[in-house]
């Protein structure tokens, strides 16, 4: 068995964790690849018993057998990692180094249970669906994807926009707001959810519009079919605009016509066989929780 080890930062906290992670690999036999630029970071502060691989960019993941992508951080860092595993589809495991994780499912404390349960196969993999963007002037280069979500906002003035949006070229509404969200349902639990966006379960075939501080209050956000392209047109009192996938932003412009749509290939992340979108819900939101008693 062949894995990628990804994460960006290691903090001083967290290299017992990362240690201990290693020190599994070794004792499980596996051969590990890491990223380059964390590699670096991981000299001198942690042991690594055995010679591990480095990997650089997206390529590797199209030339190397590689069986499973494991991240080191929070959800932020799986949606990095989706910018290298791209199109090969790698399963991805995450471990917990951050706060709420609902893309991050395993806690630091269970590292040895989740390298022995990928190894002897305790898992089963969940597909979620992503968006990609189109536009007529180039933006994002070769990564026009979000498992998230994208987003239009305004920026550099106080002053609202006015986003036209279009379901299948049909005009939908004109959003006077500060941002508008298109969600997938993974999407749906981060900034959508802030924004009065409803909770959206996996494998739903939808996407959620959520618009951003409306000055219409009879807006509110709608879901609509993942078959659908929804498509914009901005305006407003400054130049520039910004556009976000994920965590990734440019700035666009009026001249920017903008489509969304669902991408062709999916997410695959890895979940234990006793983990599913309930139980995650219920423990990152409390719910079922009397935290009176």
């Amino acid at each position: 068995m062949q894995i990628v080890v990804f994460s960006k930062v290691l903090k001083e906290k967290d290299i017992p964790h990362v240690q201990h992670l290693f020190d599994v690999l070794h004792e499980e036999g596996i051969n590990s690849y890491v990223f380059g630029p964390y590699l670096e970071q991981l000299k001198g502060k942690v042991d690594l018993k055995r010679d591990v691989g480095v990997f650089e960019n997206h390529l590797d993941f199209a030339v190397k057998k590689l069986d499973f992508c494991l991240t080191l951080g929070g959800d932020g860092t799986i949606l990095d990692a989706l910018t290298y595993v791209r199109e090969s589809e790698v399963p991805i495991l995450g471990i917990n180094l951050g706060r709420l994780g609902f893309l991050a499912s395993i806690e630091k404390t269970k590292i040895t249970q989740a390298i022995q349960i990928i190894k002897r196969g305790m898992y089963y993999i969940d597909e979620r669906d992503m968006l990609y963007l189109e536009s007529n002037l180039p933006i994002f280069q070769d990564i026009p994807f979000a498992l998230n979500d994208c987003t239009l906002l305004k920026r550099e003035t106080s002053s609202m926009i006015t986003i036209h949006t279009f379901i299948n070229g049909s005009y939908l509404n004109s959003y006077w707001a500060d941002g508008i969200i298109v969600a997938t349902p993974t999407g749906s639990t981060g900034y959508s959810l802030s924004c009065g966006g409803p909770i959206i379960f996996p494998r739903s075939g939808n996407f959620v519009i959520t618009p951003v501080a409306p000055h219409n209050l009879n807006v509110r956000p709608i879901v609509i079919s993942d078959d659908s392209v929804i498509s914009f047109e901005i305006e407003g009192r400054a130049e520039n605009f910004l556009c976000t996938l994920d965590s990734r932003f440019e700035p666009i412009t009026a001249a920017h016509q903008l489509a969304v749509r669902r991408n062709n290939f999916k997410a695959r992340l890895v979940r234990p066989q006793d983990d599913d979108f309930l139980n995650t819900i219920r423990e990152k939101l409390a719910w079922g929780v009397d935290q009176r008693n």
